[in-house]
């Protein structure tokens, strides 16, 4: 067994003692962490009772930035702020109109209809000087004359210059320098001297774009065989496009170029197109552009416009009147007075039944009203009919990019068509009258039914909506009214109420 002698009884003593002493230590200062920490929990707590509770977690409590203000937004926030607080008017659009001195005396008369003095800006290009009246200057865009083209190569043998020539006006007005003494150019927009504007609709459709950002804007032709034969990425500019003022830039700095290596085509659109596709630029598509490569009667294309402003008209030359009976231009006019009081309304389509004697209705504002004898459905009705011949003679009903129906042979079944004769603002109800009468005679029908020769003039009440093409797209509503006055039938259209919709 073994034994400890003195000094190790001694060194276990102080051992044990300096041991108690350490432990001693650690637990005062345990003590003392821990009660300092309960303080200072119950300090935080009584803390956040204090707390104004105006910003939830995650948001910081600190005030480290209280007295700093916010950063400044980005480049692109400025840009994007600009465009929601300062909507695109006339002035910012500036037009260049393409023309030819030979066919400028008649097609200037197209020009004056839409043209707005002091309000719109742009210029007409042409081939060489033309006689100028000053008695309508100011009714005119300011006449230009093209720079010369012969430069650029031409292997089309169907083509000549005139498609470069007028490829290159979007550039050349970009060249004139409109923005340097007035820097609020925000598109530009291309068009014929056959082309007919609706200025109104069209500053509507180019506010729903950020002219900052790169927009090449038109539609295709109504030709299926046209746009295979060219692109359906191409806007076709008889009807209209328009083109950022960005974009237009980029395209004045290569578009010279860009032309020399396309001299196999045809056009000034698929010219331009073209460099689009260089550029990297898809057509944005608005289909209230109307090309018009028809011939014939576009009745049945404006009686059922699609649900979308009406902006151009294009190859008035080359289709029917637009209204029977009158010349090309007297008809145009005949679209001012709808125009001044609802340029939004104009041509929308809005279908309706006169149930009691079972006929079916069509009213395309500001331009005619159809009665059907029976019950057409709604969507048969949104069909254009097919008053219109093929761009290409060869061309049938397959031959369109879009659905048509046929115009009935059934004498029964053709449509008693009234024109727009007066449309005025009535002051009550802040409504506009709008009236519509039948110039031409249908053939006899010995259906028993109410017979549509009682009616010798419709009229229609509708109340201009300001706010149309900010909302969803959708067709107004008509609805046949009681009438006192024989031979009168009275719609009023405007906006669908809670559960309307087109039926029986």
């Amino acid at each position: 067994m073994c034994t400890m002698n003195n000094n190790n009884l001694k060194d276990s003593e102080n051992f044990h003692n300096s041991s108690w002493t350490i432990a001693k230590l650690m637990t005062s200062f345990f003590l003392l962490i821990s009660i300092s920490y309960l303080f200072y929990s119950l300090g935080f707590i009584t803390h956040s009772y204090d707390c104004p509770q105006k910003k939830p977690y995650p948001f910081p409590t600190t005030t480290h930035f209280s007295n700093k203000t916010a950063p400044p937004p980005s480049q692109h926030t400025n840009k994007t702020t600009t465009f929601e607080e300062k909507k695109t008017i006339i002035s910012h659009i500036v037009f260049g109109i393409a023309s030819s001195s030979r066919l400028w005396n008649h097609r200037k008369e197209y020009i004056k209809l839409w043209w707005r003095p002091n309000e719109t800006r742009g210029n007409v290009w042409l081939d060489q000087e033309v006689k100028s009246e000053p008695s309508e200057e100011h009714l005119l865009p300011t006449l230009r004359i093209s720079s010369d083209v012969s430069k650029f190569k031409v292997k089309n043998p169907q083509g000549d210059r005139l498609g470069v020539r007028i490829s290159r006006i979007v550039s050349e007005t970009v060249r004139l320098g409109m923005e340097k003494n007035n820097n609020n150019v925000r598109w530009f927009v291309m068009g014929d001297d056959d082309t007919f504007f609706v200025t109104e609709n069209l500053v509507k459709v180019l506010q729903k774009y950020d002219h900052n950002q790169f927009y090449y804007i038109g539609t295709n032709s109504e030709s299926h065989l046209q746009n295979i034969h060219f692109s359906y990425n191409m806007a076709y500019g008889g009807g209209g496009f328009a083109i950022s003022y960005p974009l237009a830039v980029a395209l004045e700095r290569m578009q010279d170029k860009c032309l020399q290596r396309y001299p196999a085509l045809f056009g000034s659109d698929d010219r331009i197109q073209a460099c689009m596709a260089e550029l990297g630029v898809p057509l944005t598509k608005e289909i209230g552009f109307h090309q018009f490569d028809v011939y014939g009667n576009v009745f049945g294309l404006l009686a059922a416009h699609p649900i979308t402003p009406l902006v151009s008209m294009h190859h008035l030359d080359v289709v029917e009147p637009i209204f029977p009976n009158v010349d090309r231009v007297e008809a145009l006019k005949r679209l001012i007075g709808p125009m001044k009081l609802d340029s939004y309304g104009l041509m929308q389509q809005s279908i309706c039944y006169d149930k009691a004697r079972h006929w079916t209705i069509s009213v395309s504002w500001g331009y005619a009203v159809q009665i059907f004898r029976g019950i057409f459905l709604a969507r048969d009705m949104e069909i254009p009919a097919r008053t219109f011949l093929n761009w290409y003679r060869r061309g049938d009903y397959t031959s369109f990019p879009f659905n048509t129906r046929p115009f009935s042979r059934n004498s029964c079944q053709k449509p008693f068509v009234f024109y727009l004769s007066n449309a005025t603002f009535g002051g009550v109800g802040d409504e506009t009258m709008s009236e519509y009468i039948r110039v031409q005679p249908n053939p006899d029908c010995k259906w028993k039914m109410p017979d549509p020769t009682q009616i010798q003039v419709i009229k229609v009440h509708k109340k201009p909506d300001p706010h149309l093409w900010d909302k969803s797209p959708r067709r107004n509503c008509c609805r046949v009214q009681p009438s006192k006055k024989d031979g009168t039938l009275v719609i009023d259209v405007g906006e669908c109420r809670k559960d309307e919709f087109a039926h029986e």
